[in-house]
């Protein structure tokens, strides 16, 4: 991705935090594939705003991008460091750095007190090679709302040129680590490889929320679906279903569809579906004339319960 992450979202660089999620919000409510079955380029544009949402949204990542460490693609961009070789290399040996695992100082250091010049080990007998076991490599990876809850597989693309296969279980929620074993960075000697640790971050839908296993959407219905009430189409994370609306329903009412919610190994949850009575757009003269009507003879008082508490 070459396009400014900012152009992408609509906002300035100096825009705040929550001004960066309006912004998306807004795109992704536009551009989402459910709403836009078949749309190739309305979908190709929700990737890329997803894509600049997932790196803008962290103000670590966010940092990095605008001091220019990390590139619009959120690859770390080639940087040289310098560290001395105690294990016998000439001083200002350079290497890169490598985005998501440890400094290599580390080991460095570490060889210096345990080898001598000539790289046997220190106080070793009969020529014994020491072992470590490789360290852990770090990663992040953010995944769609719909991927979280249902589960999937992403592949990682590794600085290196590499790739990493992880299987998102169902279920997963935003900041968990999944641990990899043997992922991680080779080890010495007979010591085994690392794992890799992947942090998840999970972006928002434009239309489903989530509390713990349930999930929450808002359904609009018209006022003739909340007086008489009816079938009606609402969307879950598993597709389409119809509900029925109750006679006489209000907006805030709360219908609840059992075991429509994210399923882990700790159980089901629910879809909670809020309702929203909404009047049409344009009034016209038939709706006013019925309103005229019905309201002399049938006048009531909604907020009576209100001041009688005020």
């Amino acid at each position: 991705m070459a396009e400014d992450l900012y152009s992408v979202l609509g906002v300035q660089k100096t825009a705040s935090a929550d001004q960066i999620t309006k912004a998306y919000r807004k795109l992704a409510k536009k551009l989402h594939p459910d709403l836009n079955p078949g749309d190739t380029a309305a979908e190709e544009k929700f990737k890329q705003v997803s894509h600049a949402y997932s790196i803008l949204k962290d103000p670590e990542q966010r940092g990095k991008y605008d001091r220019g460490e990390i590139d619009a693609s959120g690859q770390e961009r080639p940087q040289q460091r310098y560290y001395r070789e105690y294990a016998g290399g000439p001083e200002g040996a350079r290497y890169h750095s490598t985005a998501g695992f440890e400094d290599i100082g580390a080991f460095s250091d570490l060889f210096g007190d345990m080898f001598g010049a000539g790289g046997g080990p220190r106080g070793g007998r009969g020529g014994a090679r020491f072992s470590m076991r490789g360290q852990d490599a770090q990663y992040h990876l953010d995944i769609g709302f719909l991927d979280a809850v249902n589960g999937t597989k992403q592949r990682i693309t590794l600085p290196d040129g590499g790739t990493l296969d992880v299987t998102i279980p169902p279920g997963v929620t935003e900041g968990q680590v999944l641990r990899l074993k043997g992922k991680g960075m080779p080890g010495l000697g007979e010591g085994g490889p690392g794992d890799a640790l992947v942090e998840i971050g999970v972006m928002p839908h434009p239309v489903f929320t989530r509390e713990g296993n349930d999930i929450m959407v808002e359904l609009p219905i018209r006022f003739d679906e909340a007086v008489l009430g009816g079938k009606v189409e609402v969307p879950t994370i598993g597709g389409r279903v119809a509900v029925t609306v109750p006679p006489g329903s209000n907006t805030g009412q709360t219908l609840r569809l059992k075991g429509r919610g994210v399923k882990t190994r700790g159980g089901t949850g629910d879809q909670l579906v809020k309702l929203s009575v909404m009047m049409p757009e344009t009034i016209d003269d038939d709706l006013k004339r019925f309103a005229e009507e019905w309201k002399k003879t049938h006048s009531y008082d909604p907020r009576r319960k209100l001041k009688e508490q005020a």
